[in-house]
């Protein structure tokens, strides 16, 4: 599954675009500088029942930002992405869907 399918799959899982939980995450200062993984997931499992993956793929959008590792983009396995920028805006809106 790429990283871009695991976060449409959060969106269509919590009603949510991934840009308003990285808002929400803000709001609970998740965004700091380092913040573990562990309070980011436990919230996002109690508050929206988010698996372990779905979870640390909004682990990185939170911490990181939108840009993956280009080593994932064009390549021919399973987690390939199309471009090295997540599309954080809900899959209704994404120019590449």
């Amino acid at each position: 599954m790429s990283f871009q399918a695991y976060l449409d799959a959060v969106e269509k899982k919590t009603g949510l675009t991934p840009r308003q939980l990285v808002a929400l995450a803000a709001e609970k200062g998740f965004d700091a500088p380092g913040t573990k993984a562990g309070p980011i997931l436990a919230w996002l499992k109690e508050d929206y029942d988010l698996g372990r993956g779905h979870g640390m793929a909004m682990v990185h959008v939170i911490t990181k930002g939108p840009q993956i590792d280009s080593r994932h983009v064009g390549t021919t396995g399973v987690h390939r992405d199309a471009s090295d920028t997540l599309w954080l805006d809900g899959t209704a809106t994404n120019p590449d869907a």
